[in-house]
């Protein structure tokens, strides 16, 4: 009975271990103009805060492995949220400055911060170049978010 007893004790702290396992994820945040971005706020679920980049654009964190969306938000730069791969702990991210575009239409906007939004990889690419990214492609999913217009 106390074989049993202590089997079923191990059993349960291990699966109960395991639902609490968090991933380290380090990287790097720049600005689509190569400049680093210190104090970026990195937040799970939208709203809680994880950490933030230090001076020189660098971060690590820790997450519940079964998170895959991160929230990098900082003044006058596009909150960014990005959903991560599963193998992927060296996150490096471009982020796009908030431009004011006055007289023309949210269409018209819209259209602009897409064109920018699809040189972010050749951005990548080029700060990897620059060696200030240390990998070349990103390793992480990004879907363009428009501000003003609803797709449907």
């Amino acid at each position: 009975m106390k074989k049993i007893l202590i089997v079923f004790i191990v059993f349960s702290v291990s699966i109960c271990s395991l639902y609490s396992q968090n991933k380290t994820i380090k990287g790097r945040v720049i600005s689509e103009d190569f400049e680093t971005l210190p104090g970026v706020f990195i937040m799970v679920n939208d709203s809680i805060e994880v950490g933030r980049t230090d001076l020189n654009g660098f971060f690590q964190i820790d997450i519940p492995i079964s998170e895959k969306k991160i929230l990098f938000e900082f003044v006058g730069i596009d909150p960014t949220t990005i959903e991560l791969v599963d193998k992927c702990d060296k996150i490096e991210v471009v982020m796009m400055y908030t431009y004011t575009y006055d007289f023309i239409t949210f269409k018209r906007a819209e259209r602009k911060r897409k064109k920018r939004f699809k040189k972010l990889p050749e951005i990548h690419k080029q700060a990897f170049d620059k060696c200030i990214f240390e990998t070349e492609y990103p390793c992480y999913k990004r879907e363009f978010e428009s501000f003003y217009l609803k797709e449907n």
